[in-house]
Protein backbone atom coordinates (compact mmCIF):
# COMPACT_ATOMS: atom_id res chain seq x y z
CA UNK A 1 0.00 0.00 0.00
CA UNK A 2 2.80 2.43 0.84
CA UNK A 3 4.35 1.88 -2.61
CA UNK A 4 0.98 2.47 -4.29
CA UNK A 5 0.10 5.51 -2.21
CA UNK A 6 3.47 7.26 -2.33
CA UNK A 7 5.35 6.07 -5.43
CA UNK A 8 3.37 4.25 -8.10
CA UNK A 9 2.12 6.61 -10.76
CA UNK A 10 3.86 9.67 -9.33
CA UNK A 11 5.79 11.44 -12.11
CA UNK A 12 9.56 11.01 -11.97
CA UNK A 13 11.91 13.41 -13.75
CA UNK A 14 15.30 12.17 -12.58
CA UNK A 15 17.33 10.22 -15.16
CA UNK A 16 18.94 7.87 -12.65
CA UNK A 17 15.59 7.03 -11.03
CA UNK A 18 14.06 6.38 -14.44
CA UNK A 19 17.01 4.14 -15.29
CA UNK A 20 16.70 2.27 -12.00
CA UNK A 21 13.03 1.67 -12.54
CA UNK A 22 13.29 0.40 -16.10
CA UNK A 23 15.99 -2.01 -14.91
CA UNK A 24 13.90 -3.19 -11.96
CA UNK A 25 10.92 -3.69 -14.26
CA UNK A 26 13.18 -5.93 -16.36
CA UNK A 27 14.08 -7.95 -13.26
CA UNK A 28 10.38 -8.21 -12.41
CA UNK A 29 9.55 -9.82 -15.74
CA UNK A 30 7.87 -13.14 -14.98
CA UNK A 31 7.69 -12.45 -11.24
CA UNK A 32 5.47 -10.56 -8.82
CA UNK A 33 6.39 -6.90 -8.32
CA UNK A 34 6.44 -7.39 -4.54
CA UNK A 35 9.44 -9.72 -5.03
CA UNK A 36 11.43 -6.88 -6.60
CA UNK A 37 10.14 -4.32 -4.15
CA UNK A 38 11.30 -6.41 -1.19
CA UNK A 39 14.75 -6.71 -2.78
CA UNK A 40 15.01 -3.10 -4.00
CA UNK A 41 17.54 -1.96 -1.38
CA UNK A 42 19.68 -5.02 -2.13
CA UNK A 43 19.51 -4.18 -5.84
CA UNK A 44 20.57 -0.61 -5.07
CA UNK A 45 23.56 -1.87 -3.11
CA UNK A 46 24.53 -4.42 -5.77
CA UNK A 47 24.22 -1.88 -8.61
CA UNK A 48 25.90 1.07 -6.88
CA UNK A 49 22.73 3.06 -6.33
CA UNK A 50 21.61 2.62 -9.94
CA UNK A 51 23.26 5.78 -11.15
CA UNK A 52 23.84 5.34 -14.85
CA UNK A 53 27.57 6.03 -14.66
CA UNK A 54 28.16 3.72 -11.69
CA UNK A 55 26.29 0.84 -13.35
CA UNK A 56 28.11 1.49 -16.64
CA UNK A 57 31.39 1.13 -14.72
CA UNK A 58 30.51 -2.42 -13.59
CA UNK A 59 32.49 -4.91 -15.62
CA UNK A 60 30.41 -7.71 -17.18
CA UNK A 61 33.48 -9.93 -17.39
CA UNK A 62 34.45 -9.39 -13.77
CA UNK A 63 31.19 -8.72 -11.95
CA UNK A 64 28.40 -10.84 -13.44
CA UNK A 65 29.52 -13.91 -11.47
CA UNK A 66 29.66 -11.84 -8.28
CA UNK A 67 26.15 -10.54 -8.91
CA UNK A 68 24.87 -14.04 -9.71
CA UNK A 69 26.09 -15.04 -6.25
CA UNK A 70 24.22 -12.24 -4.48
CA UNK A 71 21.20 -13.86 -2.80
CA UNK A 72 19.77 -10.41 -2.05
CA UNK A 73 18.85 -9.82 -5.70
CA UNK A 74 17.15 -11.80 -8.45
CA UNK A 75 19.98 -13.91 -9.83
CA UNK A 76 19.24 -14.08 -13.52
CA UNK A 77 22.24 -13.75 -15.80
CA UNK A 78 20.30 -12.30 -18.71
CA UNK A 79 18.66 -9.64 -16.57
CA UNK A 80 21.96 -8.72 -14.90
CA UNK A 81 23.70 -8.43 -18.28
CA UNK A 82 20.78 -6.38 -19.60
CA UNK A 83 21.16 -3.92 -16.73
CA UNK A 84 24.87 -3.49 -17.44
CA UNK A 85 24.22 -3.20 -21.18
CA UNK A 86 21.42 -0.70 -20.71
CA UNK A 87 23.65 1.52 -18.58
CA UNK A 88 26.10 1.64 -21.47
CA UNK A 89 23.30 2.47 -23.90
CA UNK A 90 21.93 5.19 -21.59
CA UNK A 91 25.39 6.72 -21.29
CA UNK A 92 25.79 6.64 -25.09
CA UNK A 93 22.47 8.42 -25.51
CA UNK A 94 23.52 11.07 -23.03
CA UNK A 95 26.86 11.49 -24.84
CA UNK A 96 24.88 12.01 -28.06
CA UNK A 97 23.15 14.93 -26.35
CA UNK A 98 19.90 13.12 -25.62
CA UNK A 99 18.29 14.21 -22.36
CA UNK A 100 17.04 10.89 -20.96
CA UNK A 101 14.22 12.47 -19.00
CA UNK A 102 12.93 14.28 -22.08
CA UNK A 103 13.47 11.16 -24.16
CA UNK A 104 11.37 8.90 -21.91
CA UNK A 105 8.68 11.49 -21.25
CA UNK A 106 8.47 12.25 -24.95
CA UNK A 107 6.70 8.93 -25.37
CA UNK A 108 4.16 9.76 -22.66
CA UNK A 109 2.32 12.27 -24.83
CA UNK A 110 0.51 9.47 -26.69
CA UNK A 111 -2.58 9.10 -24.51
CA UNK A 112 -4.25 6.44 -26.63
CA UNK A 113 -5.30 3.79 -24.15
CA UNK A 114 -3.73 0.41 -24.05
CA UNK A 115 -5.19 -2.82 -22.85
CA UNK A 116 -3.67 -2.53 -19.36
CA UNK A 117 -0.64 -4.54 -20.45
CA UNK A 118 0.73 -2.57 -23.41
CA UNK A 119 -0.14 0.64 -25.22
CA UNK A 120 0.84 2.24 -28.52
CA UNK A 121 3.29 4.42 -26.57
CA UNK A 122 4.92 1.48 -24.76
CA UNK A 123 5.27 -0.39 -28.05
CA UNK A 124 6.89 2.64 -29.68
CA UNK A 125 9.26 3.23 -26.74
CA UNK A 126 10.18 -0.45 -26.60
CA UNK A 127 10.99 -0.50 -30.32
CA UNK A 128 13.09 2.65 -30.07
CA UNK A 129 15.04 1.38 -27.06
CA UNK A 130 15.72 -1.93 -28.80
CA UNK A 131 16.87 -0.06 -31.90
CA UNK A 132 19.35 1.72 -29.63
CA UNK A 133 20.63 -1.63 -28.29
CA UNK A 134 18.72 -1.86 -25.00
CA UNK A 135 17.62 -5.31 -23.84
CA UNK A 136 14.85 -6.66 -21.56
CA UNK A 137 12.66 -3.73 -22.59
CA UNK A 138 9.69 -5.40 -24.25
CA UNK A 139 6.41 -3.49 -24.54
CA UNK A 140 4.88 -5.07 -21.41
CA UNK A 141 7.95 -4.23 -19.30
CA UNK A 142 7.98 -0.72 -20.74
CA UNK A 143 4.26 -0.28 -20.03
CA UNK A 144 4.81 -1.23 -16.37
CA UNK A 145 7.69 1.26 -16.28
CA UNK A 146 5.49 3.98 -17.76
CA UNK A 147 2.74 3.27 -15.22
CA UNK A 148 5.05 3.33 -12.24
CA UNK A 149 6.89 6.48 -13.33
CA UNK A 150 3.66 8.42 -13.85
CA UNK A 151 3.85 8.56 -17.65
CA UNK A 152 0.52 6.73 -17.75
CA UNK A 153 -2.13 7.21 -15.09
CA UNK A 154 -3.68 3.83 -14.52
CA UNK A 155 -4.96 4.51 -11.01
CA UNK A 156 -8.56 3.36 -10.78
CA UNK A 157 -11.18 6.07 -11.29
CA UNK A 158 -12.14 5.94 -7.61
CA UNK A 159 -8.54 5.81 -6.30
CA UNK A 160 -7.63 8.63 -3.92
CA UNK A 161 -4.27 9.11 -5.68
CA UNK A 162 -5.65 9.37 -9.23
CA UNK A 163 -6.42 13.10 -9.43
CA UNK A 164 -3.21 14.19 -7.73
CA UNK A 165 -1.11 11.93 -9.95
CA UNK A 166 -2.90 13.19 -13.05
CA UNK A 167 -2.36 16.81 -12.08
CA UNK A 168 1.36 16.16 -11.51
CA UNK A 169 1.56 14.20 -14.78
CA UNK A 170 0.07 17.07 -16.76
CA UNK A 171 2.74 19.45 -15.43
CA UNK A 172 5.49 17.09 -16.60
CA UNK A 173 3.78 16.44 -19.93
CA UNK A 174 3.60 20.17 -20.58
CA UNK A 175 7.36 20.29 -20.02
CA UNK A 176 8.54 17.22 -21.91
CA UNK A 177 5.99 15.43 -24.09
CA UNK A 178 6.19 15.42 -27.88
CA UNK A 179 2.49 14.65 -28.26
Amino acid sequence: MDYHDNEWGRPVTDADRLFEKICLEGFQSGLAWITVLRKRENFRAAFNGFTIDSVAAISPERDVERLLGDAGIIRHGGKIRATLNNAQRAREMREEGIDLVGYFWGFAGDDRPGDGVVSPASIALSKDLKKRGWTFVGPTTVYSFMQSMGMVNDHAQDCDARDECESQRQVVLDRFARG
